[in-house]
């Protein structure tokens, strides 16, 4: 079972998770970051780490974001790794409690 970076991510993403991941699962997109279920090792660390709670276990996806799960796999086969935290962006605390957001993810 791999961990999901969910609607929370899009127009935030802060890098936090990235820092911790023993493996580099994460991919990074123009406003998005997901993670690669074939590279995740199931470790939990990312997801204390993630300030606006994006994300979680496959099995604990809220029940109206299940769509993330598909997406992680398929974006992840799309976009490069990120191995180093970055700058969230610039607007990212505006966003962070936004929700229904999916119509803002750039691929």
């Amino acid at each position: 079972m791999a961990y999901v970076v969910t609607e929370n991510c899009i127009k935030c993403k802060y890098t936090d998770c990235v820092d911790v991941c023993p493996v580099d699962c994460f991919r990074e997109g123009p406003n998005f970051l997901v993670i690669d279920p074939d590279e995740c090792i199931d470790c939990t660390l990312c997801v204390a780490e993630c300030p606006v709670e994006a994300i979680y276990a496959e099995d604990d996806v809220p029940d109206e974001q299940v769509q993330f799960i598909g997406l992680n796999a398929e974006l992840s086969k799309k976009w490069r790794p990120i191995i180093e935290k970055k700058e969230a962006l610039p607007d990212a605390d505006e966003w962070a409690s936004v929700k229904d957001k999916l119509d803002q993810l750039q691929r």
